[in-house]
């Protein structure tokens, strides 16, 4: 078998109370942000989406991240914001598991800026088709608990 075939084993590690927040950013042009804040985008609310397809995909990172483990979530929250950028995220998983979240949230803030990304990308396009103005990221890790007996 190969060693790249398997995962860690988390056997041995005791169930606890564990909790990663992540947050990110997709920045887009002025007029898009506009558009976003007047309700004008023509695929419907792209906050309103985000928001359930991070939810939707953290319970998936398991066959999205081939060497994550299945976890339980006891808790998950996507908040999308406009900003004076683009559109914020920060995403926050929580579990009583024998391993993180990190990735569930990573996972559930990036899905959130990509729907967003997808539903406005037609505002974004230039003449020739590519996005000059929207970028995403940084998405990272800003916090990550552990603590025996539930609830931190």
């Amino acid at each position: 078998m190969s060693r790249l075939a398997q995962q860690k084993d988390v056997g041995d590690k005791p169930s606890i109370h564990r909790r990663a927040v992540v947050v990110g950013e997709l920045t887009l042009s002025p007029s898009t942000r506009r558009a976003i804040r007047a309700g004008k985008v023509e695929k419907g609310d792209p906050i309103a989406a985000g928001e359930l397809a991070g939810l939707l995909a953290m319970k998936r990172t398991p066959e999205l991240i081939p060497h994550c483990h299945s976890v339980g979530l006891t808790h998950s929250r996507i908040d999308l914001l406009p900003s004076a950028r683009g559109v914020r995220v920060r995403a926050q998983a929580e579990t009583v598991e024998r391993t993180g979240v990190e990735m569930e949230a990573l996972v559930g803030a990036s899905i959130a800026l990509l729907t967003v990304w997808d539903m406005v990308k037609y505002l974004e396009k230039d003449g020739r088709g590519l996005y000059p103005r929207t970028s995403l990221g940084p998405v990272r890790v800003v916090a990550k608990e552990k603590a025996s007996g539930g609830r931190k």
